[in-house]
């Protein structure tokens, strides 16, 4: 593997994605990062050694566009990073199924698309590293955001499934698991629970109780995305990178924790946090 890899980054208009881009180029790496709208990458083109490409996770055409545009102008693609996606928050019984297809449209699909196709050059190539960045609800379901949960938890069967497929072509697979980080992803998160708060129905209590946990409880040892950048970096460089980084307090603590825990026990901790009763009967 080249010391200078070719690094294609999806999701960069902020947040992980946009850090993860600048850290890269900074290490001296040539890098790609994308966007749907290519405007959002501007600030970014000006910086040494990243380019920037339109790219929507959720059109074929758009990928397949991206991917040979970074084929013609560097000839290889050393690393994909795919960092796209967003929280769908509400109730399990509240959002529509509509709602939870573009979770999984944008958090799984998405992903598995730009995999495939990535990977026929990386295996051209006779190697390359995948990072999928996950999250701490990628191990721990998290109550009233079980789109956004059960998409990363099915981000993280794709990956150990891709992680013994691809070994064969020399393909490395990492998954990077943040916990709570000072990104545009939480901002976006309360605009999409505050309709939620004034909707009358029998779960509007608990929204309530909901947000404060994510403005507290859910927050502890929250982190700058240029922390989960550093991660992805470091495994993007490992000859031999690992399985899984848990980044944070939250993330190192917690899913320890849920593995260890019976469930009726977590299930405790998880009410408790929330400010939650159980129904007895």
């Amino acid at each position: 593997m080249p010391s200078e890899r070719v690094i294609l980054l999806t999701g960069c208009s902020s947040g992980i994605g946009r850090a993860a881009a600048l850290e890269a180029a900074l290490r001296g790496h040539r890098v790609f990062a994308t966007a749907r709208n290519r405007n959002d990458l501007t600030e970014l083109e000006r910086r040494e050694n990243l380019e920037g490409l339109a790219l929507d996770v959720t059109d074929g055409a758009s990928i397949r566009t991206a991917v040979d545009a970074v084929l013609a102008r560097a000839g290889r693609i050393d690393a994909l990073v795919n960092n796209a996606g967003y929280g769908q928050y509400g109730a399990a019984e509240e959002v529509t199924l509509d709602e939870w297809r573009a979770q999984f449209e944008v958090n799984l699909f998405g992903a598995l698309a730009v995999i495939q196709a990535v990977v026929p050059a990386m295996r051209r190539a006779g190697g390359g590293t995948i990072v999928n960045v996950s999250s701490v609800a990628g191990r721990v379901a998290v109550p009233f955001a079980s789109p956004y949960s059960a998409s990363k938890h099915a981000l993280e069967a794709l990956s150990d499934a891709l992680r013994i497929e691809l070994g064969p072509f020399g393909i490395r697979l990492a998954l990077v698991e943040p916990g709570p980080i000072e990104t545009r992803f939480g901002d976006r998160a309360r605009s999409m629970v505050a309709p939620l708060l004034s909707r009358p129905g029998p779960y509007r209590e608990v929204y309530a109780l909901a947000e404060r946990a994510m403005d507290g409880e859910f927050q502890r040892g929250k982190l700058p995305a240029q922390a989960v950048a550093r991660v992805i970096a470091d495994a993007i460089e490992s000859d031999r990178p690992r399985a899984r980084y848990p980044v944070g307090m939250m993330a190192r603590g917690l899913i320890p924790l849920r593995a260890a825990l019976p469930d009726r026990w977590f299930d405790a901790l998880m009410r408790r946090s929330l400010g939650i009763r159980s129904k007895r009967g």
